[in-house]
């Protein structure tokens, strides 16, 4: 199918001259099932990685996190953005992405979203570093966005601070959010944290009763877990993954998080974790996007390999 924009350039002028475009572009898009397995009619190839995920991430500038290590605005620039996506989305073997509405709305425009899973991000309040980061309102994709344009899931991030008291808000609205996803019978990945509060900035627990914990707490949220899939962080160390993961039952996938300059130890900590039974899949974003060595085709095909 011929996109609605050719360039990036064109997609300027789409959006001031058409923004029913993006609608437009919504309803034609040739949609997939979330998970691909052996079980798919017999006249379509093989998936390279069956009943597995490769998401590529790319919420972030929504919530004001624009660094990549020592880079501070390394996504600030919007056309760079798009134009790594559009390319680790090329890559055989990744199978979606995960973003806010407007790169999302950008990606449907530019074509980028043919027969690819599309997955909403839905809290994005928690802007990063404000005194109210804590305070993860939906700000996002409603359920019912990600219906009346026929994407396949919706991301939420759920941190829960013991000290702060408005974490039992952020509790409610998650498992309502929960209920009306899988009213529509829509998956909903929830990425949960217990974290706190040092020298004023917030910090994820990554230890392995932390890390335990906030899957037990996100695993029995909302009246009915049908529909939920869990995105977790690798443990700080690695080797309590194993146990970490026996919390619950509801299929997972890994997220990348801040590996820094070593993409070769995340890679090495994303292929044990994947041998696990409820881990599913990847959803990496910045670490793959901008890797140190500039090269996102290869980043973004060493990590479907891991699959």
């Amino acid at each position: 199918m011929t996109p609605a924009a050719v360039s990036l350039r064109d997609l300027v002028r789409l959006r001031a001259e058409r923004p029913e475009a993006v609608a437009e572009a919504a309803a034609r898009r040739k949609r997939r099932p979330l998970l691909r397995t052996d079980d798919i009619a017999s006249d379509r190839a093989r998936p390279p990685h069956p009943g597995r995920l490769m998401i590529i991430a790319a919420d972030h500038p929504a919530r004001g996190a624009l660094a990549v290590g020592d880079r501070a605005l390394a996504m600030a620039n919007r056309f760079e953005l798009l134009e790594r996506l559009r390319l680790a989305l090329s890559r055989p073997g990744v199978d979606g992405v995960l973003a806010s509405a407007d790169v999302l709305d950008d990606l449907l425009l530019l074509g980028a979203l043919e027969d690819k899973v599309v997955m909403g991000s839905m809290n994005r309040g928690g802007l990063a570093g404000a005194a109210f980061e804590l305070d993860d309102r939906f700000t996002g994709h409603r359920p019912d966005d990600l219906v009346r344009h026929g994407f396949d899931a919706g991301k939420l991030l759920l941190r829960i601070d013991h000290d702060d008291p408005g974490s039992l808000d952020t509790l409610h609205t998650a498992a309502r959010t929960i209920d009306a996803m899988a009213a529509h019978r829509l998956p909903v990945f929830v990425e949960p944290f217990l974290c706190r509060r040092v020298d004023g900035r917030l910090r994820n627990d990554l230890g392995a009763t932390a890390v335990a914990t906030s899957i037990a707490i996100a695993s029995g949220l909302a009246g009915t877990s049908a529909y939920t899939w869990l995105k977790v962080p690798v443990t700080e160390h690695p080797d309590d993954m194993a146990q970490v993961m026996e919390t619950s039952t509801l299929p997972a996938v890994l997220l990348g998080g801040e590996v820094g300059d070593d993409l070769d130890g995340a890679y090495g900590k994303w292929r044990e974790a994947l041998r696990l039974p409820t881990v599913r899949g990847l959803v990496v974003g910045r670490s793959l996007l901008y890797p140190v060595d500039g090269d996102v085709a290869g980043a973004v095909d060493t990590a479907v390999s891991l699959l």
